[in-house]
């Protein structure tokens, strides 16, 4: 029987959490933004690991921008993770920017638009009587 929470998905939750920390006290660039960890995909034999982040308040080029630059410091990165993490081996880094975010602000400000009546529909109703 396996278990329910696997050896990969225990990587990839405590990859998620040290990483987070690292990105957030021992990365000092100025370069970076706001960079949040969504998810860590982690392959099964550890050797590789999907990072995907979001950066906030930045446009699309800043995104890609900010996502070259963790590509860049990866090693670095590697490097102190391996530090906390107690592995023989520590996974390569790849970052990949996630961009199910922007896909859901996008949807929710076109509900927010659907959802406001248009000039159209309110002309169509009748105006109020008043009690004669």
């Amino acid at each position: 029987m396996a278990k329910e929470f696997g050896r990969n998905a225990r990587v990839s939750s405590q990859m998620q959490k040290e990483l987070s920390l690292i990105l957030q006290r021992d990365i000092d660039d100025s370069r970076l933004g706001f960079v949040t960890i969504n998810e860590v995909v982690v392959t099964k034999d550890l050797a590789v690991a999907k990072i995907y982040v979001t950066v906030l308040n930045v446009d699309e080029p800043g995104k890609r921008a900010n996502v070259k630059l963790l590509n860049e410091l990866a090693p670095m990165i590697r490097h102190e993770l391996a530090k906390r993490m107690r592995l023989r081996h520590i996974s390569t880094l790849r970052f990949h920017y996630d961009d199910s975010f922007d896909t859901g602000m996008r949807v929710a400000e076109l509900l927010s638009e659907a959802s406001k009546p248009s000039d159209s529909a309110q002309d169509r109703q009748e105006p109020d009587k008043p009690d004669a």
